[in-house]
């Protein structure tokens, strides 16, 4: 079991997407900082910035937020917290990564527009008596690779 956490702040970086294909495992990333803001003899200051990884795994997610969110842009994102580990000059790094289950525009600092994504049909399919059918599809993915927090990690090193 894990608990899910949501988490306000900036997208620090370009949204990067891996993989794709029909059959490949697709994911994106990006990094998000998050400082809180703190009240302190009648005047608001910045506190510590907490800076992260996000992954998005499922391939719908990562595909919508490659076209959707762009770098300095207030977001929520709600996911699972982990710890990726990895080696940068022999030296053991631990990094935070949120592992994304929904990622949107923060509504508390600006507006957004929301536009239903197109489903996908696959062309005609000619049966044995001639007649054209169109098919509904979803990719289905591709197993998960066990690296991938580790490459998400030594990339965004």
């Amino acid at each position: 079991m894990s608990a899910s956490i949501s988490l306000t702040g900036n997208v620090g970086t370009d949204v990067e997407v891996h993989g794709g294909g029909a059959h490949e495992w697709t994911y994106a990333n990006f990094r998000m900082a998050s400082t809180d803001r703190l009240l302190r003899n009648g005047t608001w200051q910045d506190g510590t910035t907490l800076w992260l990884s996000v992954l998005c795994k499922n391939r719908q997610l990562a595909e919508n937020v490659k076209a959707s969110i762009a770098k300095g842009d207030a977001v929520v994102v709600t996911g699972r917290l982990t710890m990726s580990t990895f080696t940068r000059d022999d030296q053991q790094v631990e990094r935070f990564v949120l592992e994304a289950t929904s990622v949107g525009h923060d509504l508390c600092r600006g507006t957004s527009t929301f536009r239903r994504r197109e489903r996908q049909v696959a062309e005609p399919n000619h049966d044995e008596h001639g007649d054209d059918e169109a098919q509904e599809f979803e990719a289905s993915p591709a197993p998960e690779p066990q690296e991938a927090l580790s490459a998400l990690a030594s990339s965004a090193a």
